[in-house]
């Protein structure tokens, strides 16, 4: 395939070439006015090459608005780009092809696909992009729109399938946990995959994210318990270290001195206290330690 780069092209003022034409359309009505008077039918012979020539020269003329491109093209040569806003003109044969260079959006379908675990889940994305070379986006794809959104699903299913829907587990990322990661690590996957149709992506976001419908209740549960067994480890890992800077202040403070049986009792009646889910009640002792 032939690799195309934008390149500029030659243009002039459109304005200029105007008052041109109009000029010579002048000269061909006083041409044909002396031709008439004269009766020399051999000024033909000037006049309609001349008539001709300010015919097609109509057709160099075209604009360019903000943020937009013309693809010029010569009988099937690619002669140069123009992105500078405004009125010019160019050589009548040129073709001249309309490319936005404006930022577009691209809203995907909700997409079913498995993630990282095997757990079928409904996503969505949405990608903000660019064309920023002209030529690329409309000579080295069919239709460079067609083909970001093509490649930007692909991107997304081989983006799910990498991460898990959720994750308890602070050093693992999620599809739901680490938004900023995942929309960067999609940003940079359908940057590679558009890079060939001259198309930069400024932004990638998942914008919907759920189970499937089959496994939503399910996966609802699970995930509840997941919470749960994690919340739990949490408080127990907390009070752990509650009940070991007791016994040490305890112990460097010379407050009291337990034997291990006592020093088992008080751990396990602070666990208890501590680990509960419902509020504990306390019990006075008025007795001795040992009562």
């Amino acid at each position: 395939m032939q690799n195309i780069v934008e390149k500029s092209a030659k243009k002039m003022n459109g304005y200029l070439m105007l008052f041109t034409i109009l000029a010579l359309s002048i000269f061909n009505i006083y041409w044909l006015v002396m031709m008439i008077r004269l009766e020399l039918p051999a000024m033909l012979i000037v006049f309609i090459p001349l008539v001709i020539a300010n015919f097609l020269s109509f057709s160099g003329f075209f604009i360019v608005q903000p943020n937009e491109a013309r693809v010029l093209v010569m009988f099937g040569k690619y002669v140069g780009s123009v992105r500078d806003a405004g009125f010019f003109f160019a050589n009548p044969f040129v073709t001249k092809k309309h490319v936005s260079l404006r930022i577009h959006n691209f809203n995907s379908e909700r997409i079913k696909v498995n993630d990282l675990h095997g757990n079928p889940i409904e996503i969505g994305a949405v990608v903000v992009y660019r064309v920023i070379d002209s030529a690329r986006a409309l000579f080295d794809v069919e239709n460079y729109e067609q083909f970001v959104a093509i490649q930007s699903e692909t991107a997304i299913r081989a983006l799910a399938s990498e991460y898990p829907y959720d994750s308890h587990e602070d050093d693992k990322a999620s599809l739901r946990g680490n938004p900023t990661e995942i929309a960067e690590s999609l940003t940079k996957q359908v940057q590679s995959r558009l890079q060939v149709a001259g198309v930069e992506i400024i932004e990638a976001r998942i914008s919907h994210l759920a189970y499937a419908q089959e496994i939503a209740q399910t996966m609802l549960r699970r995930q509840q318990a997941q919470a749960i067994i994690a919340a739990r480890k949490k408080i127990v890992e907390g009070a752990v270290g509650m009940v070991q800077d007791a016994l040490r202040m305890l112990s460097e403070q010379n407050i009291v001195t337990l034997d291990e049986d006592k020093k088992a009792t008080m751990v396990n009646n602070l666990m208890v206290a501590l680990v509960s889910d419902h509020e504990v009640q306390p019990v006075i002792n008025t007795g001795t330690l040992y009562q």
